[in-house]
């Protein structure tokens, strides 16, 4: 099935973007896992049409059950990918989804990998795209940080590079589901805390807490779940630090495909991000109906 449109993300942004396309009766996709910063707000006083605190929590299960009603389709999945042809496939850990229009709403990307040395060989052996930079390791020695579906996906795109690949972990625990647990089967898995990396111009080593070492000719960071720069980078969306850069209409430098909420870099609000949803939805409405008139 071709969705008209596939929203990555079920917090405030995406969910209101999807109430909008679907009473417009496009076939609308919201694609999400239950892990939105939301859900950590304890009490929101500051949100339009309540007089009394309401929780992060019932806020979001109040407009994911809106959305249900009004007729979108809520998938729980994991986004490791987006690639775009004639139309947009967006990859997850359960399957693949196609759709003619995409709104990216997987707010800011919060995880971060305390190891020493890591921002000192960005562009010199450490990468965050395994699309982008796994040509320039053909045949060497290298490593995947993660410890998740998403790493797992990066392991494998880099194995049509290399063979010598190892899954560094960091002694988090491999949390991995059971469809993708015998792709590793033939990968190396490094359960071992990381206390830095070193190197001279470049990466060449990895140094771990109980002292022992491991030599490496790079390092890829696929720490905790894809966020929207892992999308960014893979598709060269355009950006801005760590935000996706859109116009006022949320779009970004590639047709068809948007952004919103905090993944856009702005103010950090639930009535912002609701707000960007809004816009987008309409830009989204506009496109697939275009898209159809001209097919």
């Amino acid at each position: 099935m071709i969705y008209d449109v596939i929203v990555i993300g079920k917090g405030p942004a995406g969910i209101s973007c999807a109430i909008y396309t679907t009473r417009a009766n496009l076939k609308t996709l919201v694609i999400g896992k239950s892990d939105s910063m939301l859900l950590k707000a304890d009490k929101i006083e500051n949100y339009y049409g309540f007089a009394e605190p309401v929780s992060g929590k019932e806020l979001m299960e109040t407009g994911v059950a809106q959305a249900l009603r009004l007729g979108a389709e809520i998938i729980e999945d994991e986004v490791v990918g987006i690639e775009k042809t004639d139309i947009f496939k967006v990859t997850g850990v359960n399957g693949q989804y196609e759709a003619t229009t995409v709104l990216i709403a997987t707010g800011a990307p919060v995880v971060t990998v305390p190891i020493k040395n890591l921002q000192r060989f960005e562009g010199s052996g450490i990468s965050y795209c395994t699309t982008c930079d796994g040509f320039f390791f053909r045949n060497k020695k290298v490593g995947v940080l993660g410890y998740t579906d998403y790493a797992v996906h990066e392991v494998l795109d880099l194995a049509v590079f290399t063979q010598d690949i190892t899954l560094y972990t960091n002694n988090m625990p491999l949390m991995v589901s059971e469809s993708l647990k015998t792709s590793l089967d033939k990968f190396r898995i490094n359960t071992l805390k990381i206390r830095e990396l070193q190197g001279n111009e470049r990466i060449e080593e990895i140094v771990f807490e109980d002292g022992s070492r491991e030599k490496i000719d790079g390092l890829f960071i696929a720490y905790g779940s894809a966020s929207s720069i892992s999308f960014a980078l893979k598709m060269g969306i355009a950006i801005e630090g760590k935000n996706i850069i859109v116009n006022d209409k949320m779009e970004t430098n590639i047709p068809g495909l948007f952004a919103a909420g905090d993944c856009t870099g702005v103010f950090k609000q639930v009535s912002v991000a609701v707000g960007q949803g809004a816009i987008a939805s309409k830009q989204m409405i506009d496109y697939v109906r275009k898209t159809r008139k001209d097919g």
